[in-house]
């Protein structure tokens, strides 16, 4: 008897299932290990009330165990849908996902993802496009979910925010549900337009087109209007002060079995071979669908040995240099960084753009030693270290025009990654991608002029 042989609809929609259902019990077993067993859920409702612009953590509002549960909320939410909605599921539906549940460490949550999710159906229905094809485009969208905390719990009281204590207002419900509709329309039409401007180097595309927008949107509700913006929210909680150092064993246990998981799934699913994973490898990412091409169990190999060792670079780095450690958005990076697994991204085409934040360290460190200087930043703080994830991203670059591009790429990515945020006030949550798309638009020229393509 034939074993029964999967469809890659239904591995994409086990491995967002599977990855979901991992959040709840990573939560459950949070819950024990830093004692926060019933207060769990008081805890994610100070995450849903609170405004998040880049860079909350979660694990300092809520705690370890409520930030795991948020993800796991909106991961199964999403999960759901993908499920449910008539059609198949895709590559891009997963790089999606991804970015939902990465973000569920740091500016996202199960109240604010909403408007954001939904909205884009109307477009959707209104276009009369199929839903299941265009799900991935709901998902990009909820990266404006600071917009719709700032409107609901803080733009309209100014000073008179209290943590804890939210004063929802008419005013901004009114303006998160205008901003909701307003996305609905916007997101699909922006998307394909900056793909256009980037020709397909950088595969989080959402990035440029969102952080444009963005920039546009905080600009005028905070610039214009003549009012203050404000930062992401602080609190002193003992419990993360305390705990924080070792959140690092459990965040790399965590995702260690979860990689190992994929590459043996993926192994068995692939008929007990690694087949395919050589070839994968060798592809440049640039309009890759490696799904199409290998199947997805060569996928979810990818998705282990990337993992681990975007995991193990993380570990070095935190190790090596002073910086935020395994916070909640260093947990949630892990995730970002899988985004394209299935679409471009591989160990091989990533590397260089990982060396490129290397290179401008070192260079940095010398020119502060020599001048006497004290070292404005390392590997491992957290604006590098959510930077590095998406200027993975960029690896197209790499696979067309070579690893000395690559390394360019990473190099200029990095001096960019923690100024672009203040474009947008830190309410788009693909900030990072922003940053690799403007990176896209000023090295594409250069390379296009001066260097031959390494694949034609």
């Amino acid at each position: 008897m034939k074993p029964h042989v999967y469809s890659n609809s239904q591995i994409i929609n086990g491995i967002a299932l599977g990855f979901s259902l991992c959040f709840f019990i990573a939560s459950f077993i949070a819950a024990h290990y830093t004692g926060e067993w019933g207060h769990v859920f008081y805890q994610w409702y100070l995450i849903l009330i609170t405004p998040c612009p880049l860079v909350t953590d979660y694990f300092n509002i809520g705690g370890l165990s409520s930030a795991f549960l948020n993800a796991g909320a909106c991961g199964l939410s999403c999960s759901l849908f993908m499920i449910l909605l008539k059609g198949e599921s895709r590559a891009n539906t997963l790089a999606g996902y991804f970015l939902v549940v990465a973000h569920c460490f740091y500016g996202l949550n199960f109240l604010n993802m909403w408007p954001c999710l939904l909205s884009p159906f109307i477009y959707l229905h209104y276009k009369r496009l199929d839903f299941k094809k265009n799900f991935h485009v709901c998902m990009f969208a909820t990266s404006f979910s600071p917009f719709i905390s700032e409107f609901l719990f803080r733009y309209t009281q100014g000073d008179s925010f209290v943590f804890g204590q939210p004063n929802l207002t008419v005013l901004g419900v009114i303006l998160a549900i205008l901003c909701s509709i307003m996305l609905g329309y916007i997101v699909p039409a922006i998307l394909p337009g900056a793909q256009a401007w980037h020709k397909g180097y950088n595969l989080y595309n959402g990035g440029l087109a969102f952080g444009l927008f963005g920039f546009f949107l905080y600009n005028f509700m905070y610039r214009t209007m003549g009012l203050a913006s404000h930062s992401s929210v602080l609190i002193d909680n003992p419990i993360y002060r305390n705990f924080n150092h070792s959140y690092r064993l459990f965040s790399n246990t965590f995702y260690l079995i979860i990689f190992f998981v994929c590459i043996v799934a993926g192994y068995i699913l692939n008929g007990k071979t690694f087949h395919g994973f050589g070839d994968l490898i060798k592809e440049t990412g640039l309009s890759s669908d490696f799904a199409k091409q290998y199947g997805m169990p060569v996928c979810l190999i990818n998705i282990g040995v990337h993992g681990a060792l975007f995991l193990l670079y993380l570990n070095l780095s935190i190790l090596f240099t002073t910086g935020a450690g395994f916070t909640g958005p260093t947990v949630g990076v892990v995730l970002a960084a899988l985004t394209f697994s299935a679409m471009g991204q591989h160990p091989r085409n990533v590397w260089p753009i990982i060396l490129g934040y290397q290179t401008l360290y070192f260079m940095v460190m010398a020119v502060c030693s020599l001048g006497g200087w004290n070292m404005p930043w390392t590997l491992s703080t957290q604006g590098y270290i959510n930077g590095v994830a998406f200027a993975t991203g960029l690896c197209p670059i790499v696979g067309r025009y070579g690893i000395l591009a690559g390394v360019a790429a990473g190099f200029m990515c990095a001096s960019m990654c923690t100024s672009t945020s203040y474009l947008h006030g830190g309410l788009v949550l693909y900030n990072g991608g922003f940053t690799a798309g403007i990176t896209a638009l000023i090295l594409l020229p250069i390379l296009e002029h001066y260097v031959h393509k390494v694949k034609e």
